[in-house]
């Protein structure tokens, strides 16, 4: 086993090739190193690790998941400020992890993976970077999260506005908005965030608005010296607040996902919530949902409706029809001047096709086999694609908890994957067809009844209605899934080298 490990890393094979530094590519090989593997590189187009909380720079950026439970199990970080953690804390706790395991050793910056290629003769991943190098690996691990690429909105003339455009995945930090007019366009997770932390700088601030979100408030606050104090003399003390703020967050699902009594008081409450803040008649209604709570992404927020109540803000619920030189204009009509446009308006989320040209067995695209609807098997791996292992792949994004909880669950899963892959040296594992294909309809089954099934359109789904973004259920159901490996569930290819060195022995050993 040792001589086959050696003879890789002489020939320049990765046992383990990470495509992204975000928490998923951070916390892989952090316990990689832990169980012994080395052989392996973290491959970061950017130029520093992070991910998405290395490059969402706006104003406002913050998680709405508790501090103690957005974080590594294994890396507990007592020195939160804030029980619901900004963006920065959250980066410079990741860089933290990177620099406590001496991982930057292990990571090619400024490496963009533009395609990848699984090899049958040697049954090995060539992967492409740009400049065309090709660097080969065993395993291919894909771990570039799910929010990364900006949507940006089909807004007819927006290219002859002569203001700043910008969107809040991709903010232009040098660009001053103190004393300007400015228009927002979305009221989503990014919009909550970015308005209540501009409206107090800018002359005008006009939202434009297509769909009201639900929104509860998210009761944030400084973390206390003394507490942090606490959890670093006490560690048990924050394991427990994680705990505990994983029940709670668990025990919202049933408002979120099933349209019953639990929905209409979570309703309730944020009907509540709206009337306490917003006094005025016409603006509440205008933020009212008229559709089921969890149909699309419940909100967290303490400042975003009274950021709606100032003075300088107006709310237009019509969203946007088109933009000119120099101004917006709603579908009904209305024009505002303004001197720059923020877009709100969130990421393309992979519900169907691939981020990169990725081919399998006889030469298979994954872009054609996604082209409708992205499946993996456990949200892993793919039929066909023997040794491409995903994390935060299709079906396991969380509808109400931590991403993390999810993560970690994968890459115990991972792990045992790769053990078994190193005990089969020349051998690659693809899930099998009938395997993957079951357990697709199984969660495809799962989604019947949900709120996300109810009708409403959302990001979450496929143009054909089908859910392949979320996990349709507790997360610890996803937890029990990926607890253990099952050999069974996979076909053994042996590479066509190995194959023919086995096929000559024999024949020289019948001889």
């Amino acid at each position: 086993m040792n001589t086959d490990n050696n003879s890789r890393q002489q020939a320049g094979v990765l046992d383990v090739a990470i495509v992204g530094a975000g928490f998923g590519g951070i916390g892989l090989a952090i316990q990689l190193q832990k169980s012994g593997i080395d052989n392996y590189r973290i491959f970061e187009q950017a130029e520093d690790v992070g991910g998405v909380w290395r490059d969402n720079l706006y104003p406002g950026a913050a998680c709405d998941v508790p501090s103690h439970l957005y974080s590594f199990s294994f890396e507990p970080n007592p020195n939160w400020g804030r029980l619901f953690s900004p963006q920065q804390e959250i980066h410079r706790y990741l860089r933290h992890c990177a620099d406590k395991y001496l991982l930057r050793r292990k990571i090619r910056f400024s490496s963009q993976v533009t395609a990848a290629n699984y090899c049958e003769r040697s049954g090995e991943w060539h992967i492409e970077l740009a400049g065309g190098e090709v660097q080969r690996a065993r395993a291919l691990v894909m771990a570039i999260g799910a929010l990364n690429v900006p949507q940006y909105p089909n807004i007819d003339g927006m290219d002859r506005f002569k203001g700043k455009v910008m969107h809040t995945a991709e903010w232009q930090t040098d660009y001053e908005l103190r004393g300007k007019r400015v228009a927002v366009v979305g009221t989503g997770a990014s919009a909550i965030q970015v308005i209540p932390s501009i409206q107090p700088k800018v002359a005008e601030l006009t939202v434009f608005q297509r769909t009201p979100p639900w929104v509860l408030p998210k009761h944030d606050r400084e973390l206390r010296a003394t507490e942090q104090l606490r959890f670093k003399r006490w560690p048990i003390l924050q394991k427990l607040i994680r705990r505990l703020q994983y029940i709670k967050m668990e025990s919202v699902l049933p408002a979120f996902i099933w349209d019953s009594v639990f929905t209409r008081i979570g309703e309730w409450a944020g009907r509540s919530y709206l009337r306490s803040v917003v006094k005025d008649p016409a603006l509440r209604s205008k933020l009212t949902p008229n559709y089921s709570m969890g149909c699309k992404r419940v909100l967290l927020s303490d400042d975003y409706y009274p950021a709606l109540c100032k003075s300088n803000v107006e709310v237009i619920a019509d969203g946007v029809a088109r933009m000119d030189e120099t101004a917006i204009y709603s579908r009904d009509g209305e024009r505002r001047e303004v001197d720059a446009v923020v877009l709100a308006t969130g990421f393309k989320v992979p519900v169907a096709g691939a981020p990169m040209p990725i081919r399998g067995i006889n030469g298979r695209l994954l872009a054609d086999d996604w082209s409708v609807a992205a499946e993996a098997y456990k949200g892993i791996t793919v039929s066909g694609y023997p040794n491409m292992l995903y994390l935060m792949g299709p079906n396991t994004g969380p509808g109400n908890t931590s991403v993390i909880f999810y993560i970690e669950s994968q890459i115990r899963y991972v792990l045992q994957y790769l053990q078994q892959l190193r005990k089969r040296p020349g051998s690659s594992l693809d899930v099998s067809p009938e395997v993957h294909r079951a357990f697709n309809e199984r969660i495809q089954k799962m989604f019947q009844g949900t709120t996300w099934t109810s009708g409403c359109n959302s990001w979450y789904l496929t143009e054909d209605g089908r859910n392949s973004t979320l996990w349709p259920g507790f997360s610890w159901r996803y937890r029990l899934m990926t607890r253990h490996f099952s050999l069974g569930d996979y076909r053994l290819i042996q590479a066509e080298e190995e194959q023919a060195v086995a096929e000559l022995n024999e024949s020289v050993s019948v001889g």
